[in-house]
């Protein structure tokens, strides 16, 4: 993981720049249709902080957190609210959440640790609370382009939650990139809900 922050740290402003006009709004818009106005979300892994401004300029509290210094700095700036540096296993809320937002970030994490992760985003949410997530899709693991990546297929995903009976699938629909010139890349998007 240092790797990886390393890279976001050293690239935050060129990565801000190329993703904080990224077109998100269908699957934002997805997402948002299964919380209540008065939602709380957790935006985990908030890079430009694109979405959580998007949430807050459409009524919902947003709590944002990255594990990079530089794009809690940058993404506090943008948003205009601070942004809390965390990293991903440090999450230990208990029923706090009714949605957690948590878009191309804990794609991050070997996959030995992307299950308990994914265990405490399920106890961190409140009951029949939402999980948005996205993988870059495939099977590969390793770093890539200076970041670790763990990609996923609908198959694989399926079998890492095995065993996390609070967490079931919604929806999963596979996407384009839609940066420019990215299109040829695939993610798979997940919507999972907290069993009540």
């Amino acid at each position: 993981m240092i790797n990886t922050l390393d890279y976001y740290n050293h690239f935050a402003k060129e990565y801000c720049d190329q993703t904080k006009n990224a077109d998100l709004h269908e699957t934002l818009d997805r997402f948002l249709g299964y919380l209540d106005k008065d939602a709380l979300i957790l935006d985990f892994g908030c890079g430009s902080g694109r979405d959580t401004k998007y949430f807050m300029e459409r009524g919902f509290s947003v709590e944002a957190v990255d594990g990079s210094k530089e794009l809690c700095t940058l993404a506090s700036e943008y948003t205009g609210v601070v942004v809390k540096q965390m990293f991903f296993q440090d999450l230990k809320e208990k029923d706090r959440y009714d949605g957690i937002w948590a878009c191309s970030s804990i794609l991050h994490l070997p996959i030995n640790e992307l299950k308990q992760v994914l265990v405490n985003m399920a106890v961190a949410l409140r009951e029949n609370g939402i999980i948005y997530t996205s993988f870059k899709y495939g099977t590969f693991s390793g770093e890539r382009n200076g970041r670790y990546f763990t990609d996923m297929t609908e198959d694989s995903f399926r079998n890492l939650i095995v065993g996390i009976d609070e967490l079931f699938i919604l929806e999963q629909w596979v996407t384009a990139d839609v940066r420019p010139g990215r299109s040829q890349e695939k993610w798979l998007n997940l919507l999972l809900k907290k069993q009540g």
